[in-house]
């Protein structure tokens, strides 16, 4: 558990510490109200649960944590008590021993208290590698409590992916780690698996949580300023007179001239801050200044993107794809790029007696599937168990609709409305409220494009539900394991004649 915290040598941070994170006051407060809770004699009641042939220890309920907060903290009514519970265990103070989600409830439910080394006032800033090492060593401790959720699963097959290179070293530290924890005691590694679980669920939040960690750019702003008030000299906007690392001397040139333009000096008093304050803004100057705070808001938004780590994405994306390039590998039959032959093209179209390394592709991505005829017909029996065929049908139906004569659109669009969404469709599909309002929209003036949203919307939810699911299904691994079989006896009778004839003998004279 030994991750790195903002400013350590050997970390990603630039600041010194805790003093450096706008959130700090917040945190300060938050801890002071745990402190009071921790209290032996007048705090939240912490008790260790007996159950059949197994303890709980250090737990309280939620009941018994709302019911201290309002007693002893100034809050109105459970209502407030309940989202204050909530905020603070958002931010990892305290958790329920058997969810991944931070909440409280006022209810039976046990609940720990986050360990001063995991809290967010610590600004920790635990990177990738972190986290694979954590994923990889709960999946190395048989139990059941210590099981990787879905989510977590598919983040550490994608961390093996980002980090193939180094997966070994990743190994062999949580395999460190994971020797350390056996060695403690079984009521100590209970609570120490608990918090540090905590720890990266405030860090890598489950799908569809907020995340407390990420840093509100007006608060850094605000806190590098040298005064309270909005001035509008650009240079003092951040402490040391640059606006953002990216902004060129040009643009600071720009903007002293500006400064000069607006008869500002840099020790310009309230008085004419407030009074540049009030410029037209249809005026010359005034529009000059717009131009550059939108120039500068957009250089805000851009995304910036490590040239180490794209590169790094490229090298994974072309290992992952180079079994399946036939200039790297031979194919057999044939590479019809360099032969008259076409054989391999129509392999790769067959739906029967498929080689294992077509199936394998169906797991890159659930566009590889769908590519595949043979991935599209084995998926549709798929949904079909889940009764949720039509969403693919559906979305066929749409991409056909795209390529098809232009003559045509209306008539399809009202024949694909009819069957899928109509309030009396025949298979009826079930999408959110806002994509159903603009396809209904859309129905106005129908074109290829009208249903755009609604297949978006159900491509995103195969992709996330059931294709995932796919994957990990019986009926794949079982398709991937017969193909294998079939490959290898047919690698077999390429080398073995399974001829029942014997070879004619010269017969004695």
């Amino acid at each position: 558990m030994a991750y790195r915290r903002k400013g350590d040598p050997g970390g990603n941070g630039q600041g010194s510490g805790g003093d450096d994170n706008p959130n700090q006051i917040v945190y300060r407060k938050m801890e002071r109200i745990v402190e009071k809770m921790q209290d032996e004699q007048h705090g939240v009641p912490v008790k260790t649960v007996k159950s059949f042939m197994s303890k709980i220890p250090s737990v309280f309920t939620g009941s018994d944590l709302i019911l201290w907060m309002m007693k002893h903290l100034d809050v109105e009514d459970q209502t407030e008590a309940l989202h204050l519970g909530h905020l603070m265990s958002a931010h990892g103070y305290f958790f329920p021993i058997d969810d991944h989600v931070l909440t409280i409830k006022a209810d039976g439910t046990f609940y720990r208290f986050q360990t001063p080394y995991f809290w967010p006032s610590n600004c920790w800033e635990p990177e990738n590698t972190d986290y694979a090492v954590y994923l990889c060593k709960r999946t190395m401790q048989n139990k059941t409590r210590l099981e990787l959720a879905d989510y977590e699963a598919e983040n550490l097959a994608r961390l093996q992916k980002m980090f193939s290179r180094k997966w070994e070293f990743i190994f062999m530290q949580a395999e460190a780690q994971a020797k350390v924890d056996k060695k403690r005691d079984k009521l100590e590694r209970k609570v120490l698996d608990s918090q540090e679980r905590a720890f990266w669920d405030v860090h890598r939040p489950v799908p569809g949580c907020v995340n407390t960690t990420e840093m509100d750019i007006k608060k850094a702003c605000r806190m590098n300023k040298p005064t309270k008030t909005t001035k509008v000299h650009f240079q003092s906007a951040v402490s040391g007179g640059r606006i953002s690392p990216s902004v060129s001397e040009m643009e600071i040139t720009s903007t002293q001239d500006i400064k000069v333009e607006l008869k500002l000096s840099p020790s310009c008093n309230q008085t004419d801050v407030r009074r540049v304050s009030y410029i037209n803004p249809n005026s010359e100057k005034g529009q000059l200044i717009t131009d550059i705070i939108l120039a500068l808001n957009k250089r805000l938004e851009r995304q910036n993107v490590k040239i180490s780590k794209v590169s790094d994405l490229y090298i994974n994306f072309f290992e992952q794809y180079q079994e399946y390039d036939a200039f790297l590998v031979a194919p057999e039959p044939s590479n019809p790029w360099i032969s008259d032959s076409v054989d391999y093209w129509d392999l790769e179209k067959q739906t029967k007696d498929i080689p294992a390394r077509r199936v394998r592709r169906w797991a890159i991505s659930l566009n590889e599937l769908l590519k595949d005829p043979a991935g599209r017909e084995q998926f549709f029996k798929f949904l079909e168990k889940e009764f949720s065929a039509e969403n693919l049908k559906f979305w066929d139906a749409v991409q056909e609709l795209k390529q098809g004569h232009s003559k045509d659109i209306p008539n399809k669009v009202q024949e694909i409305w009819n069957l899928y969404l109509a309030p009396d469709a025949k298979e009826a599909i079930n999408i959110d409220s806002k994509s159903f309002e603009v396809t209904k929209r859309n129905m106005e003036h129908p074109d290829r494009w009208t249903f755009e949203e609604a297949a978006a919307h159900l491509y995103q939810l195969m992709k996330s539900d059931k294709y995932s699911r796919y994957l990990r299904s019986e009926m794949y691994k079982e398709y991937l394991n017969g193909m294998k079989k079939k490959t290898s006896v047919k690698g077999i009778r390429s080398v073995i004649s399974f001829s029942g004839k014997k070879e004619p003998t010269p017969s004695s004279s």
